[in-house]
């Protein structure tokens, strides 16, 4: 057994300085801080990498200032349509959800998917049913539809446009890439991943992004790594980014941190691609990239100090 943990969680990627020059970054601080000080009790009582990445995503879904659970963008028909995934690093199972509603902890779902089904994504209808038959809990729509997410589906209706979050419709490029994701190590050595999303702005016609697809916006492999991908979806989607980044370390033995920085060499030169990765690597070392201008996280490698980013 290992004396050590570590943790990662991230909060999306993108433009950033509007929240800076809004004074939000010190809420985004203590909502990172806060969270992985949590994960970190969990990790050193013994618990798993999967129970302690589905807690820290839950957590982030409960918390308006992201585009996940509760604060998640609407879609066209002014409806919170969300998504998730979960990856165990130990035998590579896994859990996903597309298109649900009214859920109010979507990667939990995706987790029960993983436990008590025989398949890795259920879709919609189905996932709801699903959802039902475990008891899942629900919520009323007013739960999740915030005042700053009305005001901006109402101006990405006008102006026709599909946008990201936090995106200003107005003044290109300022763009925040709404997914929240966790990534951790724990003391038997295992590794896991959660991503969840409430996708994109006046999203149309069933649009699903990476953060549920294994492999593109979220992958755990023992042998490897585990990541949680934020960004534009479709890119990391054509990318397989998750999976290839995983690919570096097992076929050129890089770290977390050189291993994300080919991811994101990768993105950029294929598909010229827009976002960021969390990384733990089969050491506990913990490793960040982005091709942003900005992405805030957080992190504890081996148990040391817990460290926030927002840049």
């Amino acid at each position: 057994m290992s004396t050590q943990y570590s943790l990662m969680i991230h909060g999306g990627a993108g433009a950033l300085q509007h929240i800076q020059a809004e004074g939000n970054e010190e809420e985004f601080a203590q909502s990172i801080s806060g969270i992985l000080e949590q994960g970190r009790q969990k990790l050193k009582q013994g618990a798993s990498a999967l129970d302690v990445v589905e807690h820290c995503v839950s957590l982030l879904e409960d918390d308006p200032l992201y585009n996940a659970g509760r604060g998640s963008v609407l879609n066209e028909y002014g409806e919170v349509e969300m998504d998730a995934a979960i990856m165990n690093g130990q035998d590579l199972a896994a859990g996903a959800i597309t298109g649900i509603k009214n859920i109010k902890n979507p990667i939990s779902l995706a987790r029960l998917v993983l436990n008590k089904s025989e398949h890795v994504m259920l879709v919609g209808h189905g996932a709801m049913e699903f959802a039902e038959l475990w008891g899942v809990e629900c919520l009323p729509d007013d739960y999740f539809v915030i005042e700053s997410r009305v005001k901006q589906f109402q101006e990405a209706k006008k102006a026709g446009k599909m946008v990201l979050d936090h995106e200003d419709i107005e003044q290109e490029p300022q763009r925040k890439f709404g997914t929240v994701g966790a990534t951790a190590f724990d003391l038997e050595g295992n590794l896991a991943a959660a991503t969840s999303t409430g996708g994109i702005v006046n999203k149309r016609w069933g649009r699903v992004g990476d953060s549920p697809i294994i492999g593109a916006g979220v992958f755990a492999d023992n042998d490897t790594c585990a990541v949680s991908a934020t960004g534009y979806g479709e890119q990391f989607m054509r990318t397989v980014l998750a999976k290839t980044i995983s690919d570096y370390i097992f076929f050129q033995s890089l770290d977390a941190s050189q291993s994300a920085q080919a991811g994101m060499e990768y993105l950029v030169s294929k598909v010229k691609g827009l976002g960021g990765v969390i990384v733990v690597d089969a050491q506990g070392r913990c490793g960040a990239g982005h091709s942003t201008s900005g992405m805030i996280y957080g992190w504890i490698e081996h148990g040391g100090e817990s460290h926030f980013q927002l840049t």
